[in-house]
Protein backbone atom coordinates (compact mmCIF):
# COMPACT_ATOMS: atom_id res chain seq x y z
CA UNK A 1 0.00 0.00 0.00
CA UNK A 2 1.13 3.38 -0.63
CA UNK A 3 2.89 5.57 2.20
CA UNK A 4 1.94 8.94 3.48
CA UNK A 5 4.87 10.16 2.84
CA UNK A 6 8.49 9.59 0.84
CA UNK A 7 11.60 9.17 2.83
CA UNK A 8 15.24 8.81 2.14
CA UNK A 9 17.76 6.94 4.32
CA UNK A 10 21.54 7.85 3.77
CA UNK A 11 24.23 6.07 5.12
CA UNK A 12 27.95 4.37 4.72
CA UNK A 13 28.90 0.73 4.55
CA UNK A 14 30.36 -0.20 7.91
CA UNK A 15 33.82 -0.06 6.51
CA UNK A 16 33.13 3.29 5.14
CA UNK A 17 34.03 2.53 1.86
CA UNK A 18 30.47 2.85 0.17
CA UNK A 19 28.18 5.27 0.13
CA UNK A 20 23.87 4.56 -0.15
CA UNK A 21 21.19 6.38 -0.84
CA UNK A 22 17.75 4.86 -0.47
CA UNK A 23 14.22 6.26 -1.76
CA UNK A 24 10.66 5.60 -1.33
CA UNK A 25 9.19 8.20 -3.72
CA UNK A 26 5.61 6.74 -4.12
CA UNK A 27 3.87 10.01 -2.48
CA UNK A 28 6.28 12.58 -4.69
CA UNK A 29 5.55 10.67 -8.01
CA UNK A 30 2.16 10.45 -7.49
CA UNK A 31 1.84 14.27 -6.85
CA UNK A 32 3.57 15.49 -9.87
CA UNK A 33 1.93 13.03 -11.87
CA UNK A 34 -1.48 14.65 -10.20
CA UNK A 35 -0.42 18.23 -10.97
CA UNK A 36 0.81 17.69 -14.26
CA UNK A 37 -1.90 14.90 -15.60
CA UNK A 38 0.83 12.44 -17.00
CA UNK A 39 -0.01 9.73 -18.99
CA UNK A 40 1.72 6.52 -17.84
CA UNK A 41 5.06 6.65 -19.87
CA UNK A 42 4.90 10.49 -18.94
CA UNK A 43 4.59 9.60 -15.50
CA UNK A 44 6.93 7.09 -15.40
CA UNK A 45 9.56 9.60 -17.37
CA UNK A 46 9.09 12.37 -14.82
CA UNK A 47 9.26 10.29 -11.55
CA UNK A 48 12.11 8.74 -12.42
CA UNK A 49 13.75 12.37 -13.73
CA UNK A 50 12.55 13.39 -9.79
CA UNK A 51 14.07 10.45 -7.68
CA UNK A 52 16.99 11.10 -9.67
CA UNK A 53 17.42 14.67 -9.10
CA UNK A 54 16.71 14.03 -5.25
CA UNK A 55 19.26 10.68 -4.76
CA UNK A 56 21.53 13.19 -6.88
CA UNK A 57 21.31 16.26 -4.66
CA UNK A 58 21.34 14.89 -1.10
CA UNK A 59 25.06 15.36 -1.18
CA UNK A 60 25.17 18.66 -2.21
CA UNK A 61 25.29 22.24 -0.64
CA UNK A 62 23.55 24.28 1.76
CA UNK A 63 21.37 26.27 -1.07
CA UNK A 64 22.47 24.54 -4.12
CA UNK A 65 20.07 23.03 -6.38
CA UNK A 66 20.54 20.16 -9.06
CA UNK A 67 18.71 20.55 -12.45
CA UNK A 68 18.01 17.93 -14.66
CA UNK A 69 17.28 18.12 -18.65
CA UNK A 70 16.42 15.24 -20.63
CA UNK A 71 16.88 16.94 -24.16
CA UNK A 72 15.59 14.06 -25.97
CA UNK A 73 13.61 13.59 -29.63
CA UNK A 74 11.26 11.43 -28.51
CA UNK A 75 7.66 12.90 -28.18
CA UNK A 76 7.83 13.78 -24.19
CA UNK A 77 10.36 16.31 -25.36
CA UNK A 78 12.48 18.02 -22.39
CA UNK A 79 12.20 16.43 -19.18
CA UNK A 80 13.17 18.69 -16.24
CA UNK A 81 13.39 18.08 -13.05
CA UNK A 82 15.20 20.11 -9.50
CA UNK A 83 15.81 19.32 -6.30
CA UNK A 84 17.95 20.52 -3.37
CA UNK A 85 19.69 18.88 -0.44
CA UNK A 86 16.09 18.78 1.43
CA UNK A 87 14.91 16.91 -1.22
CA UNK A 88 12.62 19.64 -2.21
CA UNK A 89 11.63 18.83 -5.89
CA UNK A 90 9.73 19.70 -8.92
CA UNK A 91 9.39 19.08 -12.60
CA UNK A 92 7.74 18.69 -15.70
CA UNK A 93 7.45 16.81 -19.16
CA UNK A 94 6.68 19.07 -22.03
CA UNK A 95 4.43 16.53 -23.13
CA UNK A 96 2.43 15.00 -20.55
CA UNK A 97 0.00 13.10 -22.75
CA UNK A 98 3.22 11.58 -24.22
CA UNK A 99 2.80 7.30 -24.09
CA UNK A 100 4.45 5.19 -26.77
CA UNK A 101 3.52 1.32 -27.40
CA UNK A 102 4.55 -0.14 -24.34
CA UNK A 103 7.80 -2.78 -25.39
CA UNK A 104 8.06 -6.58 -23.69
CA UNK A 105 4.89 -5.43 -21.38
CA UNK A 106 6.86 -2.59 -19.38
CA UNK A 107 6.31 1.03 -20.53
CA UNK A 108 8.61 2.29 -22.96
CA UNK A 109 10.72 5.67 -21.28
CA UNK A 110 13.22 5.36 -23.26
CA UNK A 111 11.47 5.65 -26.54
CA UNK A 112 9.48 8.27 -24.95
CA UNK A 113 12.63 10.27 -24.30
CA UNK A 114 14.35 9.57 -27.49
CA UNK A 115 17.70 10.07 -28.11
CA UNK A 116 19.77 13.65 -27.31
CA UNK A 117 21.84 15.15 -24.70
CA UNK A 118 21.78 14.96 -20.74
CA UNK A 119 22.32 18.08 -18.70
CA UNK A 120 23.13 18.63 -15.03
CA UNK A 121 23.25 21.83 -13.77
CA UNK A 122 24.39 22.31 -10.09
CA UNK A 123 23.78 26.32 -9.06
CA UNK A 124 24.66 28.02 -5.70
CA UNK A 125 23.99 31.27 -5.29
CA UNK A 126 27.40 32.35 -3.89
CA UNK A 127 29.19 30.46 -7.23
CA UNK A 128 30.02 33.03 -10.06
CA UNK A 129 28.67 30.81 -12.59
CA UNK A 130 26.56 27.55 -12.84
CA UNK A 131 28.92 24.13 -13.49
CA UNK A 132 27.03 22.18 -15.98
CA UNK A 133 28.14 19.11 -17.15
CA UNK A 134 25.95 17.69 -20.55
CA UNK A 135 26.57 14.10 -21.93
CA UNK A 136 25.14 12.04 -24.74
CA UNK A 137 21.89 10.33 -23.74
CA UNK A 138 22.40 6.72 -24.09
CA UNK A 139 19.01 4.99 -23.26
CA UNK A 140 16.63 7.65 -22.07
CA UNK A 141 15.55 5.24 -19.47
CA UNK A 142 17.04 7.63 -16.93
CA UNK A 143 18.52 5.61 -14.12
CA UNK A 144 21.37 4.60 -16.90
CA UNK A 145 22.10 7.92 -18.37
CA UNK A 146 22.74 9.12 -14.74
CA UNK A 147 25.32 6.54 -14.14
CA UNK A 148 26.62 7.32 -17.00
CA UNK A 149 26.71 11.55 -16.90
CA UNK A 150 28.40 10.48 -13.33
CA UNK A 151 30.67 8.34 -14.66
CA UNK A 152 32.25 10.79 -17.66
CA UNK A 153 31.33 14.05 -15.63
CA UNK A 154 32.03 13.56 -12.31
CA UNK A 155 34.32 10.64 -12.48
CA UNK A 156 31.99 8.54 -9.94
CA UNK A 157 32.05 5.19 -10.00
CA UNK A 158 27.51 4.33 -8.99
CA UNK A 159 24.92 2.21 -9.72
CA UNK A 160 21.79 3.62 -9.08
CA UNK A 161 18.19 2.61 -9.59
CA UNK A 162 15.05 4.02 -10.14
CA UNK A 163 11.56 2.65 -10.63
CA UNK A 164 7.69 3.57 -11.22
CA UNK A 165 4.88 1.46 -11.07
CA UNK A 166 1.25 2.90 -12.75
CA UNK A 167 -1.65 1.09 -11.94
CA UNK A 168 -4.10 0.35 -14.12
CA UNK A 169 -6.33 3.55 -13.40
CA UNK A 170 -3.22 5.51 -14.14
CA UNK A 171 -2.36 5.98 -10.65
CA UNK A 172 1.32 5.74 -8.80
CA UNK A 173 1.06 2.65 -6.87
CA UNK A 174 4.99 2.39 -6.31
CA UNK A 175 8.11 4.38 -7.17
CA UNK A 176 11.66 4.44 -5.72
CA UNK A 177 15.19 4.10 -6.48
CA UNK A 178 18.74 3.87 -4.72
CA UNK A 179 22.26 5.20 -5.51
CA UNK A 180 24.76 3.11 -4.43
CA UNK A 181 28.40 4.97 -4.81
CA UNK A 182 31.83 3.77 -4.56
CA UNK A 183 34.49 5.88 -2.67
CA UNK A 184 38.20 6.35 -2.42
CA UNK A 185 39.51 3.29 -0.76
CA UNK A 186 36.46 1.01 -1.11
CA UNK A 187 37.49 -2.70 -0.77
CA UNK A 188 37.32 -4.79 -3.82
CA UNK A 189 35.83 -7.77 -1.88
CA UNK A 190 32.91 -5.04 -0.68
CA UNK A 191 32.58 -3.82 -4.07
CA UNK A 192 32.09 -7.45 -5.44
CA UNK A 193 29.29 -8.26 -2.59
CA UNK A 194 27.51 -5.43 -3.67
CA UNK A 195 27.70 -6.41 -7.17
CA UNK A 196 26.27 -9.57 -7.08
CA UNK A 197 23.94 -8.20 -4.44
CA UNK A 198 22.16 -5.22 -6.89
CA UNK A 199 22.31 -8.32 -9.84
CA UNK A 200 20.07 -10.24 -7.27
CA UNK A 201 17.60 -7.54 -6.09
CA UNK A 202 14.00 -6.63 -7.29
CA UNK A 203 13.21 -3.49 -9.10
CA UNK A 204 13.34 -0.73 -7.31
CA UNK A 205 9.45 -0.58 -7.40
CA UNK A 206 9.33 -4.32 -7.15
CA UNK A 207 10.51 -3.53 -4.03
CA UNK A 208 8.50 -0.34 -2.88
CA UNK A 209 5.85 -1.99 -4.33
CA UNK A 210 6.19 -5.34 -1.81
CA UNK A 211 6.51 -2.91 1.07
CA UNK A 212 9.57 -2.04 1.11
CA UNK A 213 11.06 1.00 3.74
CA UNK A 214 14.10 2.89 2.59
CA UNK A 215 15.26 1.45 5.91
CA UNK A 216 14.71 -2.23 4.29
CA UNK A 217 15.96 -1.29 1.26
CA UNK A 218 19.73 -0.45 2.35
CA UNK A 219 19.36 -3.56 4.48
CA UNK A 220 19.20 -5.84 1.64
CA UNK A 221 21.75 -3.47 -0.32
CA UNK A 222 24.46 -3.76 2.96
CA UNK A 223 23.31 -7.28 4.16
CA UNK A 224 26.68 -8.94 4.90
CA UNK A 225 28.76 -5.86 4.53
CA UNK A 226 27.08 -3.84 7.67
CA UNK A 227 25.92 -0.55 8.20
CA UNK A 228 26.92 3.06 9.55
CA UNK A 229 25.23 5.79 11.24
CA UNK A 230 21.73 6.26 9.11
CA UNK A 231 19.97 9.90 8.38
CA UNK A 232 16.57 10.35 7.37
CA UNK A 233 14.50 12.89 5.38
CA UNK A 234 11.27 13.26 3.67
CA UNK A 235 11.64 14.37 -0.18
CA UNK A 236 8.51 16.45 -1.45
CA UNK A 237 7.31 17.78 -4.35
CA UNK A 238 7.89 21.76 -3.41
CA UNK A 239 7.53 25.05 -6.09
CA UNK A 240 8.51 28.18 -4.58
CA UNK A 241 6.10 30.16 -7.37
CA UNK A 242 4.09 32.57 -5.66
CA UNK A 243 1.52 35.28 -6.61
CA UNK A 244 4.41 38.25 -6.29
CA UNK A 245 7.13 35.86 -8.40
CA UNK A 246 4.06 35.68 -10.94
CA UNK A 247 3.43 39.31 -11.25
CA UNK A 248 7.14 39.97 -11.36
CA UNK A 249 7.20 37.51 -14.29
CA UNK A 250 4.38 39.83 -16.27
CA UNK A 251 6.53 42.98 -15.55
CA UNK A 252 9.48 41.24 -17.87
CA UNK A 253 7.04 41.45 -20.93
CA UNK A 254 7.30 44.92 -21.05
CA UNK A 255 5.00 47.86 -20.49
CA UNK A 256 3.51 47.55 -24.65
CA UNK A 257 2.56 43.84 -24.20
CA UNK A 258 1.74 44.55 -20.92
CA UNK A 259 -0.66 46.87 -22.02
CA UNK A 260 -2.24 44.86 -24.86
CA UNK A 261 -3.09 42.46 -22.39
CA UNK A 262 -4.71 45.02 -20.10
CA UNK A 263 -7.22 45.46 -23.20
CA UNK A 264 -8.07 41.87 -23.63
CA UNK A 265 -11.51 40.92 -21.88
CA UNK A 266 -11.10 38.85 -19.33
CA UNK A 267 -8.67 37.46 -16.69
CA UNK A 268 -4.99 36.78 -17.85
CA UNK A 269 -3.87 32.95 -16.68
CA UNK A 270 -0.31 32.39 -15.82
CA UNK A 271 0.54 29.01 -15.54
CA UNK A 272 3.91 27.56 -14.00
CA UNK A 273 5.26 24.72 -15.80
CA UNK A 274 6.81 23.35 -12.76
CA UNK A 275 3.87 22.56 -10.75
CA UNK A 276 0.68 23.65 -13.14
CA UNK A 277 -0.50 26.08 -10.52
CA UNK A 278 -2.76 28.27 -12.40
CA UNK A 279 -2.44 32.47 -11.14
CA UNK A 280 -5.26 34.40 -12.71
CA UNK A 281 -4.78 38.18 -13.01
CA UNK A 282 -7.34 40.61 -13.73
CA UNK A 283 -7.67 43.50 -16.10
CA UNK A 284 -7.34 46.44 -13.23
CA UNK A 285 -4.42 44.33 -12.11
CA UNK A 286 -2.25 44.33 -15.28
CA UNK A 287 -3.07 48.31 -15.75
CA UNK A 288 -1.16 48.90 -12.20
CA UNK A 289 1.66 46.97 -13.62
CA UNK A 290 2.03 49.13 -16.35
CA UNK A 291 1.93 52.19 -13.64
CA UNK A 292 4.69 50.71 -11.68
CA UNK A 293 7.25 49.37 -14.47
Amino acid sequence: MPVDSSEMVRTLSADGGVAIRALVGTPLVAEAARRHGTAPTASAALGRALMGSVLLAAAAEDDETLQLQFRGDGPLGQTTAIADNQGRARGYVHDPSAHPPPRGGKLDVGAAVGKGVLAVVRYHPSWREPYTGIVPIVSGEVAEDLVHYLRESEQVQAALALGVFVGATHEIEAAGGFLVQALPGASDETLSILENTIRELPSASELVGAGASADDMVDRLLFGIGSGERQRSAPVFHCACDRDRVLSAVVLLGASEVREIALQEGDLEVRCEFCAEIYAIDPDEIGSLILDS
